[in-house]
């Protein structure tokens, strides 16, 4: 194949590629922002307590867990959940849950507590992994569930303080 056909199938490939976009559902509005987690503000000093144990540190960044171990959401029991600091401001909590149980317990508590999701075909992801989001003018939560392992993963977080965070893993990573 000549060079100029190789450039001009090549050109029409990206301009194909660059058309196809994976399809990003919107937010659901947040009904009640709870303005942090667990009656914790988000960006209040966070430290390690008779409560907390510290499970991660890096300079800017610290996770703590429950030493009793992870609360559940409403009805749903969790694997895993890390409450996260940037700076020592309180930013962000990850949780992990596994099960089909589960995950229809975690998405009961969500719209229950949260705000119903739009099931408007289209709206609401259905396959391989389902991606949910609510956004409120301080907390963002992001779920994303893996239909097939069953396991879900949880984000909480403050959407002023999400920037420096995201900055801070950049940092860590580069």
């Amino acid at each position: 194949m000549a060079t100029g056909t190789r450039a001009i199938l090549l050109a029409a490939l990206c301009c194909t590629l660059s058309l196809v976009r994976p399809c990003a559902l919107p937010a659901v509005p947040m009904v009640n922002d709870p303005q942090g987690f667990g009656g914790i503000a988000w960006g209040s000093a966070f430290k390690e307590s008779e409560d907390y144990l510290l499970a991660e540190s890096s300079p800017r960044i610290k996770g703590y867990e429950l030493k009793q171990g992870p609360p559940p959401l409403g009805q749903a029991k969790m694997e895993m959940m890390r409450f996260l600091t940037i700076d020592g401001k309180f930013a962000r909590v990850i949780a992990r849950y596994q099960g089909k149980q589960t995950h229809a317990q975690v998405l009961a508590y969500m719209e229950a507590k949260y705000g119903p999701l739009d099931r408007t075909p289209g709206q609401f992801s259905e396959g391989v992994a389902q991606h949910l989001n609510w956004r409120g003018p301080d907390t963002e939560i992001n779920l994303t569930f893996d239909v097939k392992r069953e396991r879900g993963v949880i984000f909480i977080e403050s959407r002023t303080l999400l920037p420096t965070f995201q900055d801070a893993v950049s940092d860590t990573v580069n």
